[in-house]
């Protein structure tokens, strides 16, 4: 299989204003990304960021089945992923139906990267108990798995009750598009492993996890020890195939980068086992970040098997 390199979309970036949030800047930066030769773009999910966040490294994010929408339109071939959506803060049945919306009208290019998250205000923004995401990310990728059937289904969840319900058009892609379960603690391995296609983990700073309350994977060792786990809980399970891992922050695509440090990264993750991962562009203008993105597919992603 080929190495996955998926590139985040800089829709976030709300200065300079007009470089980034525009009709124009989702049909010209999806078009480049798609035509450098990425997989897919993905994008953020956060509804309701608090201010103290936002003023300490946070970001902002626009509407991920809005935006991927507008990306599908714009694009033939480049698949449309969250990189995550926050699974708990949606009623299960209102995703299932975006997905399968987007999945549908896009031709069946739809990837769906989720997680708990770990934004306490957010969640009581949107009025989720904080302390239940864990339990509700499991029970909602059950119920979303049920509505994504296409027949009719029923299914008894904590505060919903749907009987004899039916969703259609079901997905194109069957049984549905690939679930990338993201998280880098023992619960999301499991997750993974018991119920989606992919383990999903980020390679970010310590300061970053340290601001996400999560385990910090940057290190090689926490890495190895992580992968070992996976493997083994996945040996145990009765899956005759276990997921793929393919990770968020697989290489900063900055001012300076060079071609080797690229490809050597790439490298020591596909040794690794990883089957692919998503980089991301840091560029303050429209065409600075094509330009960029044009550079990585010609010196980068052409040469990868």
């Amino acid at each position: 299989m080929s190495f996955i390199v998926n590139v985040g979309l800089p829709f976030d970036q709300l200065d300079p204003v007009g470089e980034f949030v525009s009709m124009a800047a989702i049909r010209e930066i999806s078009r480049v990304a798609e035509e450098a030769g990425f997989c897919g773009g993905s994008v953020t999910d956060h509804p309701a960021p608090s201010n103290n966040w936002l003023e300490n490294g946070g970001h902002h994010a626009q509407d991920p089945f809005a935006l991927l929408g507008m990306v599908a339109a714009a694009t033939d071939k480049l698949r449309l992923q969250t990189g995550i959506l926050v699974l708990p803060y949606r009623n299960p049945f209102i995703t299932a139906r975006a997905v399968a919306t987007l999945d549908v009208f896009s031709g069946g290019r739809v990837t769906l990267g989720v997680g708990a998250g770990y934004m306490k205000k957010e969640y009581a923004a949107l009025g989720v108990d904080f302390e239940t995401r864990n339990g509700l990310m499991d029970e909602f990728i059950l119920a979303m798995k049920a509505a994504w059937t296409g027949d009719e289904f029923s299914f008894v969840g904590g505060g919903y009750n749907a009987n004899g319900i039916r969703i259609n058009p079901a997905p194109m892609q069957r049984p549905h598009p690939p679930l990338f379960i993201g998280g880098n603690a023992k619960r999301a391995i499991r997750r993974a492993v018991d119920l989606g296609d992919a383990w999903y983990p980020f390679l970010s700073a310590e300061t970053v996890t340290k601001t996400a309350r999560t385990v910090n994977l940057s290190g090689e060792d926490e890495l190895r020890r992580s992968l070992d786990y996976f493997h083994d809980y996945a040996a145990a399970s009765d899956r005759a195939k276990p997921p793929i891992v393919v990770c968020s922050g697989l290489f900063s695509i900055q001012p300076g980068w060079s071609t080797q440090e690229a490809q050597d990264r790439i490298g020591k993750y596909r040794e690794l086992g990883f089957a692919g991962g998503d980089v991301g562009i840091v560029a303050t203008q429209r065409s600075e970040w094509c330009d960029q993105a044009r550079k990585f597919g010609e010196e980068v992603l052409s040469k990868l098997g």
